[in-house]
């Protein structure tokens, strides 16, 4: 359990990547369609190549196979858990400084439970009451960042997206973690390596999400990419989406229960800190106010007792 959660550590400072180049974008004019859609490009070019280079054939041959098996379901697990996860992070850091969109990101913690329910996992209620000191600390953030309820209109618009990013991104993660444990127990795709692997899941999720980004651009037509974004979008492609992706995907692959899966994802609230911290160093934000902090404080708390009780059960247990 603690190295899964030291794994799931590691990914979110990775992660926080995100929050900060894509709003260094923004402020230099790079369209967000393109911020989002270029950083898949580069991952599927990447992670073809490492698994080239390195001869890993058996996964990518794993990968092909599993797209014919079933491509409507790895087209609805890519579209979800990369497309709709991803598309509105980057409109909203169009309308927010990195840190309050990685703040407001953290209600993923909050619909971890809700997916695992949807499929029929049982979530401890206690783990619950933990998030809710979560959800207080994204509150806080973006109250301060909205100026109290003085800009309503805007904080709607800054945080409706993120919310709903927070929802795709567990729920396709759990669509592939049930594609694996079912291949575990020798279903359709039993002993394919492609799920074992954490690139290898990663390109397969990166291909069935191909035709959310070609209808992204045929939709928004956003213009030509600006020159910084090309190499802005490669560096997110690698640092997010290619280590921290795959470094999650493992820490969740070696969770053996529902609640060490809500466990490692709560580990993801570390993003704020590491996207607070990037961004006063290299694009010179302004520090939180005191709402800030106070809502940085709760989100952490909420992972410390996370953490704290799931160590306590374990020693009660044993």
């Amino acid at each position: 359990m603690l190295r899964a959660l030291l794994l799931g550590v590691l990914s979110a400072f990775f992660f926080s990547s995100t929050f900060v180049l894509n709003r260094a974008m923004s402020l230099e004019g790079g369209h967000w369609a393109w911020t989002a859609t270029l950083r898949y490009a580069y991952m599927l070019l990447m992670l073809m190549a490492w698994l080239g280079i390195t001869r890993q054939g058996a996964v990518l041959r794993g990968v092909r196979d599993a797209l014919r098996s079933r491509p409507l379901f790895w087209m609805l697990t890519g579209s979800v858990g990369f497309g709709v996860f991803y598309a509105p992070l980057c409109y909203s850091a169009t309308r927010m400084p990195g840190w309050v969109v990685a703040a407001t990101w953290q209600a993923t913690i909050l619909a971890t439970p809700l997916v695992l329910l949807l499929f029929g996992r049982k979530v401890p209620t206690w783990g619950l009451a933990f998030t809710g000191l979560i959800f207080l600390g994204i509150v806080l953030v973006n109250l301060e960042q909205a100026g109290g309820f003085g800009d309503a209109a805007g904080l709607i618009l800054g945080v409706l997206p993120v919310l709903l990013a927070a929802l795709a991104y567990p729920l396709g993660n759990q669509l592939a973690w049930e594609a694996r444990s079912d291949a575990a127990r020798g279903g359709p795709e039993a002993a394919n390596p492609a799920l074992e692997s954490g690139p290898g899941l990663v390109l397969l999720l990166c291909l069935g999400s191909l035709p959310f980004w070609l209808a992204l651009l045929l939709v928004v037509r956003p213009e030509t990419p600006a020159d910084g974004q090309w190499v802005q979008t490669a560096l997110v492609a690698f640092l997010a989406g290619v280590v921290a992706t795959s470094l999650f995907l493992h820490a969740r692959n070696r969770a053996r229960s529902s609640y060490e899966l809500a466990a490692v994802d709560a580990t993801q609230s570390m993003e704020v800190v590491f996207s607070l911290v990037g961004e006063i160093l290299f694009l010179h934000a302004a520090p939180p106010g005191l709402l800030g902090f106070s809502g940085i404080a709760l989100v952490a708390l909420g992972l410390v007792l996370y953490v704290a009780r799931q160590t306590a059960g374990r020693k009660a247990g044993g």
